[in-house]
């Protein structure tokens, strides 16, 4: 007996239900790969994972702990992981001296390099403790903010310390907060120290956000004016209302590392006093090279 056979016809969702989205492209492509973006797709939030790295930091926790020591079996098992995996990446750890491979016992463990990592931190946080009485003193002989910002990576800045003066009206500024390291008066006062060239400093100028209308010519101009003197100014061209000094802090090898910025409120002091904690700025940067490195 001949049988005929018909497509099941879709049917449409009924009134009132909902069709579950699907993922995208990108999303089953980033799954794949073990990690994925964060960001809406068709109505999910996803977060950044990348499996590796979340092995990595899983094992250095595992290996810190009473100071064990432990095989690659062992770790694989412990995680979950293919051993093959788990082999690179206790190979590549061993390779940048975060893990001490001993060939005797076969098992891996903290390294030099993790330990010198942990008092990098721990030296720096004693660096900025030592700094900040300076800072604190300056912010109260203005009566302004005091901040030491870090440079962090090719174009960025970070806030590391700040120090109020002890009058009832000032500026919070949070720590930990980033800027383009071109940005501000910190961007004129080390814009001629970064060895880049008049054309490179301008494109990074293009993307910066100004709260009032700032010519590169003007921008530059003030960039040597302040190379020259040792410090510079913004008055409210970062911030509406707000003016800001800035001098660089250098490095053992002669690059900028860190600088060190007195914010207050716009027109709060004449030119003279201005000149004047320009130049107690610039003093002050000088010594903490010796103080921070």
């Amino acid at each position: 007996m001949n049988a005929t056979r018909t497509a099941a016809k879709k049917r449409p969702p009924m009134a009132g239900t909902r069709t579950q989205p699907q993922d995208s492209v990108a999303a089953k492509e980033a799954r794949q790969h073990g990690r994925t973006k964060l960001a809406k797709t068709n109505g999910f939030e996803v977060k950044v994972t990348v499996k590796p790295v979340v092995a990595a930091i899983r094992i250095l926790g595992y290996l810190t702990e009473g100071g064990r020591s432990a095989k690659v079996t062992e770790i694989a098992r412990e995680f979950k992981l293919n051993r093959s995996t788990c082999f690179n990446i206790l190979r590549t750890l061993v390779g940048e001296g975060i893990l001490e491979f001993d060939p005797s016992a076969t098992s891996y463990k903290i390294g030099f390099g993790m330990v010198k990592l942990a008092e990098s931190i721990h030296t720096e946080g004693d660096r900025l403790s030592a700094v900040r009485p300076y800072m604190h003193e300056l912010a109260d002989k203005f009566g302004v903010n005091v901040t030491l910002w870090r440079r962090t990576g090719l174009d960025r800045m970070v806030l590391a310390s700040t120090e109020s003066s002890s009058r009832d009206l000032r500026i919070h500024m949070r720590v930990g907060q980033r800027l383009p390291l071109l940005l501000g008066a910190t961007g004129r006062a080390i814009a001629t120290h970064l060895g880049m060239s008049k054309a490179q400093v301008r494109a990074q100028y293009k993307q910066l956000r100004w709260a009032r209308s700032l010519t590169f010519n003007k921008y530059w101009r003030e960039s040597l004016e302040a190379r020259e003197r040792g410090w510079a100014i913004d008055d409210g061209y970062f911030s509406a209302g707000i003016t800001a000094l800035a001098a660089p802090v250098f490095g053992p090898n002669g690059d900028v590392a860190f600088s060190l910025v007195a914010v207050m409120f716009r027109s709060q002091y004449d030119k003279d006093v201005i000149e004047r904690l320009g130049k107690d700025l610039k003093i002050m940067a000088g010594h903490f090279t010796s103080l921070l490195f």
